[in-house]
C-alpha cells in the first residue's frame, strides 16, 4: 500500500530531527491519517510486519488504540469479531515486549470491551488465552492492571452513564472473585519471578482502589499476609507499601471494617522494630514511614478512642518525624494535623498525646537548625530547605493547638535561654532554629498574651549581632506587632531595634527590617504618629543608604502611619514626603543630561511615592485643603519629566503606577488636568509604543469616561484616534502574537471607551479600523485576552441586535458588512481551538448576533469558513453537521438553538482535541 510508505517517511522525519516546520507538519498528516478509514489496514499490516520499523509498530498500536476510542463506527459490525482477533494476536506476538506495545494493544481490547457487547465474557475469554502459559501471564497481568484504571476514566468513550456502571459490573464486579483468586495463585506458584510477583501486587492496587477488591475478602486471601511478607524482600519492598498503604486508606469507613482494621493494626505494629533495624536504609524508612502514617491518618479516630492499642502507631510516627532524612520527614505531617485538628475541638487533650506532641516540638526545631558553617548549604539544595522550613513551621504550628501556644513559645525561649548560657561556644544556628520557630507560631500568639511574649522581647537585647539571628529576630517582631499594638510599651526600643538593623550592610537583615517596620507601622500607626517626623529625619539621612526595596517599605510604613492620622494632618504629611520626590523630579527634568544611576534613583522615588498613595488610597471626595489645588501643581512636573523622558522603559512603568493610585486619589478633583493627562499619555504611545500608556489611559477613562465636558471628551477621541492608528502601523509588521502586551491594553481600552464613553467609541474615522484590528486578538493565547476581545465584539454587537433603536445601528451594520466574516471565522477557529470552556457563552453570542442580524452573509461565508477548519480539528461529519443545524436555525428563525448548536460543535471538536493529546 502507498499509505504504508508514507507513514514510514511521516516516523522517518521524527529520527532525523529536522526543522520544527518539517516536525509539525509530520505530526499533522500523522494525526489527519489516524482519523481516516484506511489507517485500520495500514496498521495491522505495520503491527504484524517483521520488518517494520520499532517506531512505526508502535505508531500501528496507538493508532488501533485511538481508533478503537473513537472510530469505531468505520468497521462493520460484521468485522468487529476479526478485529479483535486481530490485536489478541498481535498481543501474543509482543508478548515479550517492548511494553509500550502491550499497553496500547491491552487499551485497545479493552475499548472493544466497552463498546461491543456481543463480545461475551471478554475477561474470560483474555484470562484463557494469556493465563495458562507463564510466558503470558505477564501480559494477562498488563491488561488485569490497566481494566480498572481505563473504566475509572472512560469519558471519552462513546458511552451514557448507565452504559458505563453495566459495562464496570459486567467487567469488573462480576470477575473480581476470580481475578483475586488468579493473583493469588500467581503469587505462590512454583518458580514465580519477584518481577510477576511485583505485578500481580500492581494488578491488585488497580483493583483494591476501584473498590472491586473489598479489604475483608482480600484479608481472606493469602494475598494479605504476603504483602506483608514482601516487606523483606529488596525487590518487593515499593509493590508492598503501596499495597498495604492502599488497603488501609481503603478501610477508612472503620465502623464497616473492624474486623479487617483488627488484622491490620497488630501487623503494622509487628513493623515497628524495622525503623532501628533499617534506620541506615532510607528508602526502607520511607516505606515504613507511608505506612504507619497511613494507618494513624486513616485511624486517627481509633488513636484517640483506643490508646492503649493504637498508641505504639503514633511513637512509629514520631520516631518516623525525628528522622535524619528530611525527604521522610514530612510524610508524616498531614496526621500530626488531622489529629491536631480533633484535639483543637475536643478537649482536655490526654496526657499521652501532649508528650507526643511536646517531643514532636522539640524533634521539629532540631530539623530547622541550618547545617554548620563548615559544611553550607549552596544553590537549590538551600533554596528547598527555606522552603522546607515553612512547611515544618506549619507542623509547629499544630503543636501549638494541641499544647497551647504559651507552651510552645515557652519552649522556645528555653532552648535559647540554654544555648545563650553556654556562652562563646554557642553556635548561631543553636539560637536562630528556635526563633524561627517562635517567628512560625507568632501566628497562634493571643494579642493579650502576658506571659510567653514578654519574655521572648526581653530576651532579643541578648541575641548575639549575627546576621542570621538578627534576620530572625526581625521577622519574630514583624509576626508579633499585633501583640506589641495592644503593649505600646515595646514600641520605641522594637523601632531601634530595626532602624539598627539598616545600618548592617546585610541584604537579608535590611529587607527584614523594612519588613518589620512596615508591618509595625502597619498595626501600631494609632501609637506612631508622634513618630512621624522621626521617620522623615531617617530618610533624609539614612534614605541614600538604603537599598531600594527596603526603601519602598520604609515608605509604606509611613503611609501608614499617615492613614491614622486626622484628615488635614495627614494631607499636609502626605505632602510632606512627596514633595521631597516630586523636587527630585524636577532636578532631573531641568539637568541637561542624568546618569543611570540618577534615573534609576527618581524611578525609585516614584516607586515609593506609589507605595504610599497604594496604601492611603483617598481622603475622600472632599480633598483637606493641603490637597486642594495640588494636582495642577504636580502635574506639570510629571508633565515635564515625561515629556523628556517618557519614551524611556523604566519611567512609562514607574509614571504611570503612580498616576494608577493618583487618578482615584484625586477622583473629580482631576479633572481639571485629565484632557491634558490623556494628551500626553496618547502622544507617548504613538512615539513609544510601550503599552503600559495604553493600560493608564483605561483608567482615566473608568474615572472621567461619562464626563460631558468637551475637553474630555476630545482628549478621549484623541487617545483612541491615535492608539487604533499606531496599534494599525505596529501590525502591518508584526505578529499579533509578538505583541500580547500592547494587544492587551488596546483591547482593555477601547472596552472601556465602549462601556464609558460609546460616543467615541463608534465614532466613523475610527471604529472600523478599530474593529478590524481587534479581530487578531481572538489568536492570541496570552492571559485572558482573549476573553476581553470576544466580551467586546458581543457587546458591539448587542448595541445593535434588537434593531434600529440604537445610535450606532449604520456605523456597526456598515463595519460588520466590510469586517465581520473574518470575525466569524476567527471565533470559530477558537471554539474549536484554544478558547477556554467558560467564553463559550460569549461565542453563541456573537454567533446568535450575527446570525439574525446578517443571516444572508453570515450563511453564505460559512462553508469557505468551516473549510478552513482542519479536520484534525473538527471532522468533516461534524462540520457538516454544524453548517445543516445553522441553516435550519436561520431558515425557520429560532435562533435561541444556536446555543446548543455551538455547545454541539464544541463537545465534538473537545474529543477530537483530547485525541491528538492523547495519541500525539
Amino acid at each position: 500500500m502507498d499509505s504504508i510508505q508514507t507513514v514510514l517517511s511521516a516516523l522517518d522525519v521524527f529520527s532525523r530531527a529536522p526543522d520544527k516546520a518539517s516536525l509539525e507538519t509530520a505530526n499533522s498528516w500523522l494525526q489527519d491519517f489516524q482519523h481516516s478509514s484506511e489507517a485500520w489496514a495500514t496498521c495491522n499490516v505495520l503491527l504484524l510486519s517483521p520488518e517494520a520499523p520499532q517506531a512505526a509498530k508502535i505508531f500501528a498500536a496507538q493508532t488501533f488504540r485511538s481508533k478503537v476510542t473513537y472510530d469505531l463506527t468505520q468497521v462493520d459490525a460484521a468485522n468487529i469479531p476479526a478485529l479483535r482477533d486481530t490485536l489478541i494476536t498481535a498481543l501474543q506476538q509482543y508478548q515479550t515486549g517492548p511494553r509500550t506495545i502491550i499497553v496500547q494493544l491491552c487499551l485497545a481490547l479493552i475499548g472493544l470491551a466497552l463498546q461491543y457487547p456481543a463480545w461475551q465474557n471478554p475477561v474470560q475469554q483474555i484470562v484463557e488465552t494469556f493465563g495458562k502459559n507463564p510466558t503470558t501471564v505477564p501480559v494477562l497481568l498488563q491488561f488485569l492492571t490497566l481494566l480498572p484504571e481505563e473504566l475509572s476514566s472512560a469519558t471519552r468513550y462513546p458511552l451514557t452513564d448507565e452504559d458505563l456502571v453495566t459495562k464496570s459490573s459486567s467487567l469488573l464486579t462480576a470477575n473480581s472473585q476470580q481475578i483475586v483468586g488468579l493473583l493469588a495463585m500467581y503469587l505462590q506458584a512454583p518458580g514465580v519471578t519477584a518481577s510477576v510477583q511485583e505485578q500481580v501486587f500492581n494488578c491488585l492496587r488497580s483493583w483494591l482502589t476501584a473498590g472491586e477488591v473489598s479489604p475483608s475478602k482480600l484479608a481472606e486471601t493469602p494475598l494479605f499476609a504476603f504483602a506483608f511478607d514482601a516487606l523483606a524482600s529488596d525487590q518487593l519492598f515499593d509493590a508492598a507499601t503501596n499495597v498495604i498503604c492502599d488497603l488501609i486508606h481503603e478501610t477508612q469507613e472503620v465502623d464497616n471494617n473492624m474486623p479487617v482494621i483488627q488484622l491490620i493494626v497488630p501487623r503494622v505494629i509487628a513493623l515497628r522494630p524495622q525503623l532501628s533495624a533499617q534506620s541506615g536504609d532510607p528508602d526502607k524508612i520511607k516505606g515504613f514511614a507511608r505506612i504507619f502514617s497511613e494507618a494513624g491518618y486513616t485511624y486517627r479516630a481509633l488513636v484517640v478512642q483506643h490508646t492503649e492499642v493504637f498508641f505504639p502507631i503514633v511513637e512509629a510516627i514520631g520516631e518516623c518525624s525525628a528522622y535524619h532524612d528530611l525527604d521522610i520527614v514530612p510524610i508524616t505531617f498531614p496526621f500530626w494535623m488531622q489529629l491536631a485538628t480533633h484535639f483543637q475541638t475536643h478537649q482536655p487533650v490526654p496526657p499521652i498525646f501532649q508528650n507526643a506532641y511536646q517531643s514532636l516540638l522539640t524533634v521539629i526545631i532540631n530539623h530547622l537548625h541550618f547545617p554548620p558553617d563548615s559544611s553550607p548549604l549552596t544553590g537549590q539544595e538551600a533554596d528547598d530547605f527555606r522552603s522546607f522550613r515553612h512547611v515544618m513551621g506549619d507542623t509547629l504550628k499544630d503543636c501549638c493547638v494541641v499544647l497551647g501556644s504559651d507552651t510552645c513559645l515557652l519552649a522556645a525561649h528555653a532552648m535559647i535561654s540554654n544555648a545563650l548560657s553556654q556562652g562563646p561556644n554557642v553556635t548561631w544556628q543553636d539560637i536562630e532554629a528556635p526563633l524561627f520557630g517562635l517567628r512560625s507560631m507568632g501566628a497562634e500568639v493571643n494579642p493579650e498574651d502576658e506571659g510567653a511574649v514578654p519574655k521572648i522581647l526581653d530576651l532579643i537585647p541578648t541575641l548575639p549581632d549575627h546576621p542570621k539571628v538578627r534576620f530572625a529576630t526581625l521577622l519574630i517582631i514583624s509576626r508579633y506587632t499585633e501583640w506589641i499594638c495592644h503593649h505600646p510599651t515595646y514600641i520605641s526600643f522594637q523601632l531601634q531595634y530595626i532602624s539598627s538593623g539598616f545600618d548592617t550592610g546585610d541584604l537579608e537583615v535590611s529587607s527584614a527590617a523594612g519588613m518589620a517596620l512596615k508591618y509595625l507601622c502597619q498595626d501600631c500607626k494609632k501609637h506612631l504618629t508622634d513618630f512621624l517626623p522621626t521617620l522623615h529625619t531617617f530618610l533624609k539621612s539614612s534614605g541614600a543608604k538604603l537599598h531600594h526595596e527596603d526603601k519602598v517599605q520604609v515608605y509604606e510604613a509611613i503611609a501608614h502611619v499617615i492613614s491614622a492620622m486626622p484628615m488635614e494632618t495627614a494631607a499636609s504629611s502626605l505632602r510632606q514626603f512627596s514633595d521631597d520626590i516630586l523636587s527630585e523630579m524636577l532636578a532631573v527634568t531641568n539637568k541637561a543630561a542624568v546618569t543611570k544611576d540618577e534615573m534609576a534613583s527618581v524611578c525609585g522615588s516614584l516607586e515609593n511615592l506609589e507605595a504610599m498613595l497604594f496604601v492611603i488610597r483617598s481622603f475622600g471626595e472632599d480633598l483637606p485643603s493641603a490637597c486642594q489645588n495640588t494636582v495642577t501643581q504636580m502635574w506639570p512636573v510629571f508633565d515635564g519629566f515625561l515629556a523628556k523622558y517618557g519614551n524611556e522603559y523604566d519611567v512609562a512603568e514607574r509614571t504611570n503606577r503612580v498616576l494608577r493610585w493618583g487618578v482615584p486619589f484625586y477622583g473629580r478633583a482631576g479633572r481639571v488636568v485629565a484632557p491634558a493627562v490623556l494628551r500626553r499619555l496618547a502622544a507617548l504611545f504613538d512615539s513609544s509604543e510601550i503599552s503600559s500608556y495604553l493600560w493608564i489611559c483605561g483608567k482615566l477613562v473608568q474615572e472621567y469616561g461619562h464626563d460631558g465636558d468637551e475637553f474630555v471628551r476630545g482628549a478621549l477621541m484623541d487617545v483612541y484616534q491615535r492608539s487604533t492608528q499606531r496599534l494599525a502601523t505596529i501590525l502591518q509588521t508584526k505578529l499579533p502574537t509578538s505583541i500580547p502586551d500592547i494587544l492587551e491594553d488596546y483591547v482593555h481600552l477601547v472596552g472601556l471607551l465602549l462601556y464609558h464613553a460609546p460616543d467615541v467609541f463608534f465614532h466613523p474615522a475610527t471604529f472600523e479600523l478599530a474593529f478590524k484590528i481587534c479581530i487578531p486578538i481572538l489568536g492570541v493565547v496570552y492571559n485572558g485576552i482573549v476573553a476581553v476581545a470576544l466580551d467586546l465584539f458581543r457587546d458591539i454587537l448587542a448595541y445593535d441586535e434588537f434593531g434600529t433603536t440604537s445610535p450606532y445601528t449604520v456605523v456597526i451594520r456598515s463595519t460588520f458588512l466590510k469586517e465581520g466574516l473574518p470575525l466569524i471565522s476567527a471565533v470559530l477557529d477558537g471554539l474549536v481551538g484554544d478558547f477556554y470552556e467558560e467564553k463559550t457563552g460569549a461565542v453563541v453570542s456573537i454567533l446568535r448576533s450575527a446570525t439574525m442580524l446578517w443571516p444572508t452573509e453570515v450563511m453564505g461565508a460559512l462553508p469557505n469558513i468551516l473549510g478552513n477548519i482542519p479536520n484534525s480539528k473538527a471532522s468533516a461529519d461534524t462540520k457538516s453537521m454544524f453548517l445543516l443545524d445553522m441553516g435550519s436555525i436561520v431558515k425557520t428563525g429560532q435562533y435561541d438553538k444556536v446555543r446548543y448548536t455551538v455547545l454541539t460543535l464544541r463537545r465534538a471538536t473537545r474529543k477530537a482535541r483530547d485525541r491528538r493529546q492523547d495519541f500525539s
